[in-house]
């Protein structure tokens, strides 16, 4: 089934992504009956096309998709920025900082100790995983959100949460990596561990910038086609000069975002951007699935378990201790470490680039543990998002998909 390979590369990845909306399609057929997420059938979808097992789009295709996993995250990244608002940060943002440092930190010190103690694993790979473990997934909680239109308390600050500890993560990982790179040198220099952090900081300032670039361009006169073109214009830009020195655009877009409210409190452009994205994002998802390489799951064996579980354990221990030492209400408490499993993007890029960074077997061992656990949390993890967001009230009965569609 490697009849794209003989085609020429550009028509052959046209024909891939017609297959992946296709198949993406069809098997949001099958979850709407199930009463399932979308975003499960899409990583369904795409394991199932993908090289593991039907190999309808083999797999030197896939590897020529990387664009649309940045692509996917400067949108995400934007979206989540409207969220920022100034008066929803004075009423809880002291308590987000908080929570999100709690989630996150915890569930990666239990992952790290965890494997170095238990498994024995070198402590530098147990770092390694320990800080990817941080990081948690807003594409699928943010597509659970709109899919169910939940709303609420709830919901603003899952969704402060999950762009935070992300931001958390890349900070954690950067120190991390150059820790471990200048000790298997011999020598710990102070610049492999803060060259990384500056650059994250170069690109907040950078996304700051564009924000406010982008609320000047947006005058009242733009038609909707312009206001979009200069939005995914400038959201691209941001992406690419991300990209030249290999940081991820989450932090920078998201910054972007949040400017671009709070300077011209508009929401028309979010929801324009909202309804140019889900084919970038079911694309986003279908590849996710593709990545996953079947044979993977025996190679990681017990650890792989270990670390899948642990995580798990660590964010929604975290999530709850978080909770109770800024009062957070009960519901919130009881159910915001379950929307907290998802863990793709962001985890799945710095797999990647610990591959680059550091090539050998533990490189792959990382990249292994990270692949074939992240399609497990994005097949468990929508689905959970889904329970927390019904269990804290955030989805109203009145406002489930399927009560709306019996009641039309």
């Amino acid at each position: 089934m490697d009849y794209l390979s003989r085609l020429p590369e550009t028509t052959a990845v046209l024909l891939a992504l017609s297959v992946m909306l296709f198949a993406s399609f069809g098997m949001t057929r099958l979850t709407k009956k199930l009463k399932l997420p979308n975003v499960s059938g899409y990583i369904v979808a795409g394991i199932l096309i993908g090289p593991s097992v039907l190999n309808l789009i083999p797999a030197n295709i896939v590897t020529h998709m990387s664009f649309v996993s940045d692509l996917a995250l400067t949108f995400i990244a934007f979206g989540v920025g409207q969220f920022f608002k100034r008066e929803a940060l004075r009423e809880v943002g002291g308590k987000i900082l908080v929570i999100t440092a709690m989630e996150s930190i915890l569930a990666g010190v239990i992952v790290t100790v965890f494997l170095g103690l238990v498994f024995r694993m070198p402590w530098s790979l147990a770092l390694i995983l320990g800080a990817i473990a941080t990081a948690t997934a807003p594409a699928s909680t943010m597509m659970t959100i709109k899919q169910y239109k939940a709303k609420g308390n709830f919901v603003n600050i899952l969704l402060q949460v999950v762009a935070l500890d992300d931001a958390v993560c890349l900070l954690v990982y950067s120190a991390v990596i150059g820790v471990v790179e200048a000790t298997s040198s011999g020598a710990v220099s102070a610049g492999d561990v803060l060259l990384p952090i500056a650059w994250n900081i170069a690109a907040l300032a950078a996304g700051f910038l564009c924000g406010l670039c982008l609320g000047r361009l947006m005058t009242d006169s733009r038609t909707r086609a312009n206001r979009l073109i200069l939005a995914v214009a400038m959201l691209l830009g941001l992406s690419g000069l991300c990209s030249i020195v290999e940081i991820s655009p989450l932090l920078s877009c998201m910054v972007m975002g949040a400017v671009y409210v709070n300077y011209k409190r508009d929401k028309r452009l979010f929801k324009q951007v909202d309804h140019f994205s889900p084919p970038i994002m079911s694309l986003f998802f279908v590849l996710s699935g593709m990545n996953l390489d079947v044979q993977m799951l025996k190679a990681v064996g017990v650890v792989g378990v270990a670390y899948f579980l642990v995580r798990i354990a660590g964010k929604y221990a975290g999530a709850y201790l978080g909770c109770v030492v800024t009062g957070v209400e009960k519901n919130v408490r009881n159910y915001l470490g379950l929307a907290l499993i998802p863990q793709a993007g962001v985890s799945i890029g710095l797999a990647a680039l610990t591959q680059r960074i550091m090539p050998g077997p533990e490189a792959t061992v990382v990249s292994t543990v990270i692949l074939s656990s992240a399609v497990l949390y994005e097949l468990i993890g929508p689905g959970s998002a889904k329970l927390a967001l019904h269990l804290s009230g955030a989805i109203p009965p009145a406002k489930k998909p399927e009560t709306t569609k019996t009641a039309s």
